[in-house]
């Protein structure tokens, strides 16, 4: 028998379903970044973006992302990336607020995101993507050290 007294047994009683209840919410968290995974891009797959990617590609890998190069490069894209960005909300240009209107779902899609992006570049670093993009959507100094931390952790 446990020498643990009656008001103990209930406090452990409490732990196990917080417990249990923290593994349900982070499942649910899990299987949400599962689908995530399995549509992510998508909408690169058809019409209209598809002829325009093709086109622009390996153009893009062989330019330093960010580059005055590189966002010429976009403008040829544009048609391709204002519906791609309509249709994906891990984009910031998503939404009207960009990153502040995003959700940690998408705050984790995208830096995936990023991370993958840079590996088809010729010179991509992911700690370079997110100091760039920083600058660009506008991210408090805290959300970038999170990304930072974040590449460490898992790049």
């Amino acid at each position: 028998m446990s020498d643990l007294t009656l008001e103990e047994k209930a406090t452990n009683d409490d732990t196990w379903k917080h417990i249990h209840r923290i593994n349900e919410l982070l499942h649910q968290v899990v299987r949400i970044l599962l689908t995530r995974g399995d549509e992510h891009d998508q909408s690169k797959l058809d019409r209209p973006e598809v002829e325009l990617f093709t086109e622009h590609t390996q153009r893009l890998a062989a330019i330093s992302y960010g580059s005055d190069e590189y966002k010429e490069a976009l403008k040829d894209l544009a048609p391709a990336l204002e519906h791609h960005y309509a249709n994906n909300r891990h984009h910031p240009e998503h939404f009207k607020n960009g990153i502040d209107d995003m959700t940690l779902i998408d705050l984790v899609e995208m830096i995936c995101d990023w991370k993958a992006a840079s590996e088809r570049h010729n010179d991509g670093n992911i700690r370079k993507s997110i100091e760039k993009n920083a600058d660009r959507f506008n991210m408090s100094p805290q959300l970038v050290k999170i990304f930072e931390n974040t590449a460490e952790a898992l790049f």
